[in-house]
């Protein structure tokens, strides 16, 4: 699988430009529970997952893990705030199941941004996306009840419900494991 190829096909790129991009990003696999990232340190490069699952979690005051985001096959994976902030992060980012990644650290990702007009704006496309996916989710933490949440992230993310823990999925829709099996339940038994 050429992940490269497939992940910027959206692109007019020149086989040459295409070239430099695929030489900028080193293949790696990650084992179930590691971490890609820790709290405290900056991020110095980006991800794209072939296959596997992540997901980005924080403490929150009282030192609980909270589930923030998850990212599997064809996603990417970045602290943007660290990684273009240059700042330490306050996230952790962690792998779920065993994950292919193709990394593309911070002074290659700019040398490219740079040098190719496509790759540009395709970071910039994908920036406005995650913009608005974010907004959304946070009205929908404050309008939608559970239950709508969690139906929306089985159909947006059916592999979650296969690989993730329950108590991560509870966290990242912001209710207890409790209400989560509670809903699962109801689903189950069309109530």
């Amino acid at each position: 699988m050429d992940l490269i190829k497939t992940f910027y096909s959206k692109l007019a790129l020149s086989t040459e430009e295409l070239n430099a991009i695929k030489e900028k990003h080193e293949v790696m696999t990650v084992k179930k529970g590691d971490f890609i990232l820790t709290k405290g340190q900056i991020s110095n490069a980006y991800y794209l997952i072939e296959y596997g699952l992540t997901r980005s979690f924080l403490h929150d005051y009282e030192g609980n893990e909270v589930t923030i985001g998850f990212c599997c096959d064809n996603d990417v994976v970045i602290e943007v705030a660290s990684f273009f902030q240059r700042s330490p992060t306050v996230e952790n980012i962690q792998t779920l199941s065993e994950t292919r990644l193709w990394k593309i650290n911070f002074d290659d990702f700019q040398e490219l941004f740079h040098q190719i007009p496509e790759f540009r704006e395709w970071g910039r496309s994908w920036m406005a996306q995650e913009l608005v996916h974010n907004k959304n989710r946070a009205i929908a933490m404050i309008t939608e009840p559970a239950t709508t949440r969690y139906l929306r992230l089985i159909k947006e993310k059916p592999i979650l419900i296969q690989q993730a823990p329950l108590k991560h999925i509870a966290s990242y829709l912001g209710i207890t494991d409790t209400s989560l099996s509670r809903i699962r339940k109801e689903i189950v038994h069309g109530n």
